[in-house]
């Protein structure tokens, strides 16, 4: 029997851009249920989803900005590359400031 070993790493919050990456709402739709299923399944001890907002972009492309918790920048641009997505930019957040919620979508 296979044992996995839990990291002991602790996680920081990362914010995730990835500008002009899908052509269309479909494309997106398949990477994210790949991303997470091997967040899920093959990197849970070191990357975890939190949330997404999908952006437009010139000629329609879509493209998202990401929050995730991970062990560390590198464990992010692995993720992308296993799910075969961009990681344009990885930034760590310091801090949160919240001034209303986020608003409900129409």
């Amino acid at each position: 029997m296979k044992t996995t070993q839990k990291s002991t790493v602790p996680m920081k919050t990362y914010v995730i851009t990835r500008a002009n990456g899908w052509g269309s709402a479909a494309e997106l739709d398949a990477a994210a249920a790949v991303s997470a299923r091997i967040g899920n399944e093959e990197m849970s001890d070191r990357v975890r989803w939190i949330r997404s907002y999908v952006t437009r972009h010139e000629g329609g492309r879509l493209g998202t900005v990401c929050v995730y918790q991970a062990t560390s920048p590198e464990a992010v641009r692995e993720h992308a590359r296993r799910v075969g997505m961009p990681a344009d930019a990885v930034t760590e957040i310091t801090d949160t400031v919240i001034i209303r919620p986020d608003p409900a979508q129409a």
